[in-house]
């Protein structure tokens, strides 16, 4: 079974997006044979600075290996490195019909957030199906809110294959739990659209400041507190154990301490879950060579592959 996901280069990785789907993807790195891939050529939608978007992108695959992807594992590499599927995605989009794109939430959502009307953005989820076909993949890790793309997927894979033939392995979704709330600083779900969020690689100092502002409520110290309901609670769970969690609880349950102590062993809890990560990332930005040679031969591997994909297609709709 192969997996495949996409990471965009568009900045710092947060506590969110760790928590809610870096963790997970990563822990499938073990179980499957796993493709993952820097989205550059997504980002290039709305960031529009060539040097940003070059170390974005490499920034993106310094995050990904420092937070434990494992190159012997999984295949690493930059999307635009595969020029395979951006010719991919022109046969599947000389296909795809209209109507099935406009009904795609996203494109109004991002429209709607202010973003400038693309054709890159209104087509995405046809170079989305391109990067998931290219590989025969069978497994894409997604969020609940991203469902629609796979079975869009989906959708222009099936027509293609009726029309052509079975070239095409059609892939399903696996959506990430998402029982691991993530809050922002402010009580609401950690977004960078909401600017209340934290980064994973934050410098220590900032990231504790960040942790020491988060908004509590008024009740007084003494007052018992039901853990299960308190977004400070619920960001300290994501990073202690279960003899800490349990202790933790008890303690808002009892009543008698002051929303500052939570906050500061929260702040120890983060610092202490992410110091290995952090190290790891350090003596990889010092390395960049191994970088360009982990992203080259993860490119190599998946070229490979999505030419043989590619050249199916071809063959199939008469371009070869």
């Amino acid at each position: 079974m192969r997996v495949l996901s996409g990471i965009q280069p568009t900045g710092r990785p947060h506590w969110g997006n760790y928590f809610g789907a870096i963790r997970q993807y990563i822990d499938l790195q073990t179980e499957e044979f796993a493709y993952y891939f820097v989205a550059n050529l997504h980002a290039l939608t709305t960031i529009r600075d060539k040097e940003q978007l070059h170390q974005n992108s490499i920034d993106t695959a310094l995050d990904m290996l420092a937070l434990g992807l494992d190159p012997n594992h999984a295949v690493l590499f930059i999307q635009s490195d595969v020029p395979e599927v951006s010719e991919l995605c022109w046969i599947l989009m000389s296909g795809a019909p209209m109507g099935l794109l406009e009904r795609c939430v996203s494109y109004k959502d991002k429209l709607a957030k202010g973003l400038t009307s693309v054709t890159g953005l209104f087509t995405y989820p046809v170079l989305q199906a391109a990067d998931i076909l290219a590989y025969d993949s069978d497994i894409v890790p997604v969020g609940a809110d991203q469902t629609q793309h796979i079975e869009v997927c989906r959708d222009i894979a099936q027509g293609f294959n009726h029309q052509f033939g079975e070239v095409f392995v059609i892939p399903r979704a696996k959506v990430l739990d998402s029982s691991a709330k993530v809050p922002g600083t402010d009580g609401e779900k950690m977004s960078k659209s909401y600017g209340n969020f934290i980064e994973v690689f934050e410098d220590e100092k900032s990231a504790r400041k960040k942790v020491m502002r988060i908004a509590t409520d008024s009740r007084p110290m003494e007052e018992p507190k039901d853990p299960d309901t308190d977004h400070l609670y619920q960001l300290y769970s994501l990073f202690a154990n279960d003899k800490e969690r349990e202790e933790m609880a008890a303690l808002y349950r009892k009543g008698g301490f002051g929303y500052g102590d939570v906050k500061k062993s929260l702040a120890d809890a983060a610092a202490n879950y992410f110091a290995p990560a952090r190290e790891r990332r350090a003596e990889l930005a010092a390395k960049p060579e191994e970088i360009r040679q982990i992203l080259g031969d993860g490119a190599a591997t998946a070229r490979k592959k999505a030419s043989q994909v590619l050249k199916r297609a071809q063959e199939a709709c008469g371009l070869k």
